[in-house]
């Protein structure tokens, strides 16, 4: 028996986000999302080296999920004369990414839902997003979406994190209470099929890992508070962690060290696909929309 069971432990409805907190959250970690960005950093860098691989010209670009503008400043120094808009749902990661790039320089910032966005239809060569999809609650609409507003034969570029990612993390918590911890993530092939209803085509996907090290359980806990991948799911538990279900976790997490240091590992799934030159509009009725996996029952 699991200690501390949830005694309402339902479907996956009951791990989707709490949007109401997630946008707050975002906002707070503006100023400090870069010095916890190792990950996002990483596979930007990855991205950018897929961009070489593939023939684009782009002449206007949206970065997805932008952030503080890290992938935007990339974008725009790769394609010199090329519109760069960045889109982020949360005002002060829109605001800190135009600070960064300086008053004088042109506002291309927009704060707007990935799911909704507020771009005509086909005006986009290529849609650009890191590490974004895995915070929409609806990702099959995100790709609708990013399919709308491409222009035929335009790019969709982007990553997102695979059900393995924080493995360790949640065994440990496993070990406390029933409760989810950790968010549940889309596995590839989900993706691909998605891409496929969505209505693009020559989807390429693939996985890469990324193993991060940490001293302590706090300095991991940090990063992810800082912009990593926090915890807002609806059902997590409410109300203060008790010191004894600390103690667990951290007696949990300890039997995983590896010469001094504890890992976190990420499942990173890459992917690309076009907007066909004959665009046939993508399905809406789809009755297998593409959602959060429901959580896997420990034995």
């Amino acid at each position: 028996m699991v200690p501390n069971a949830r005694p309402d432990a339902g479907d996956g409805a009951a791990l989707r986000l709490d949007r109401r907190l997630l946008r707050r959250a975002c906002g707070r970690a503006a100023r400090q999302y870069e010095a916890g960005a190792v990950l996002q950093k990483a596979v930007l860098a990855h991205c950018l080296e897929r961009l070489d691989l593939v023939r684009l010209t782009p002449q206007v670009i949206v970065d997805l999920g932008s952030g503080p503008g890290l992938a935007g400043r990339a974008l725009r120094k790769r394609y010199r004369g090329a519109r760069v808009f960045s889109v982020d749902f949360a005002l002060d990661m829109v605001r800190h990414a135009q600070r960064r790039r300086g008053w004088w320089k042109r506002r291309d910032g927009i704060c707007a839902d990935a799911q909704a966005l507020p771009l005509a239809d086909a005006s986009v060569d290529l849609v650009f997003s890191n590490l974004c999809l895995y915070l929409c609650e609806a990702p099959g609409a995100v790709l609708r979406e990013a399919w709308r507003v491409l222009r035929p034969g335009g790019l969709f570029m982007f990553t997102s994190l695979g059900p393995d990612t924080l493995g360790e993390l949640r065994a440990a918590w496993q070990g406390v209470d029933a409760y989810p911890h950790v968010m549940e993530f889309v596995d590839m092939h989900d993706v691909g099929d998605a891409l496929g209803r969505a209505g693009f085509e020559n989807p390429v996907l693939d996985v890469e890992r990324f193993c991060l090290t940490y001293p302590d359980l706090d300095g991991l806990l940090a990063d992810l508070r800082r912009g990593g991948v926090p915890n807002l799911t609806a059902a997590r538990r409410r109300g203060l962690t008790g010191r004894r279900d600390w103690a667990a976790l951290r007696a949990a997490y300890e039997s995983r060290r590896v010469d001094g240091r504890l890992p976190a590992t990420a499942e990173v799934v890459h992917a690309h696909a076009w907007k066909p030159l004959a665009s046939i509009p993508p399905r809406t009725d789809d009755a297998r929309p593409l959602l959060f996996h429901p959580p896997r029952t420990s034995r």
